[in-house]
């Protein structure tokens, strides 16, 4: 079997100490928002395109940049992590893997209002640390909410 692999990104958004994770539909997983990397768009443009769209919020990348540039170049914002997900498999061949580019992001409030077609606000939950050790979410998510509150609580 051939495994097929796309560019995605997500962004784990931070307010107030917690982290919004939401029920995907497709999945059964509690995830950031986040998805594919359309065509002409850079990753981290991606993430918050996705956090836009999936719930209204506006967020504010936490991310370091080179200050590296030329005529012909520059720098863009370094995700926080690169993961390879597993998203089909059949008879213990991965046939489809996402490599997903993990961004951090503040933003202002909690209130939640996904653009149309998308899931609806009750998706939507905001875990704080406490809420993430104990919820019933893939380590990764764990591990990864708990150090976007951690950085962002050191953003200020």
């Amino acid at each position: 079997m051939e495994t097929t692999r796309h560019v995605t990104a997500s962004i784990y958004l931070v307010a107030d100490g917690a982290t919004a994770l939401h029920e995907h539909p497709g999945l059964g997983l509690r995830l950031p928002p986040g998805g594919h990397v359309d065509r002409g768009e850079l990753p981290h443009e991606a993430a918050l395109r996705e956090a836009r769209e999936e719930t209204g919020l506006e967020p504010t990348l936490l991310a370091d940049t080179a200050d590296v540039s030329s005529p012909t170049a520059r720098a863009i914002p370094r995700p926080r992590h690169l993961m390879l997900a597993d998203v089909n498999v059949c008879d213990g061949e991965v046939g489809h893997q996402h490599v997903d580019h993990v961004y951090y992001a503040t933003v202002e409030g909690r209130s939640v209002d996904p653009a149309p077609g998308e899931p609806g606000p009750e998706t939507w939950a905001w875990y704080d640390p406490a809420d993430l050790r104990g919820a019933d979410v893939d380590p990764d998510v764990r591990t990864l909410g708990l150090e976007a509150i951690e950085v962002a609580s050191t953003a200020d």
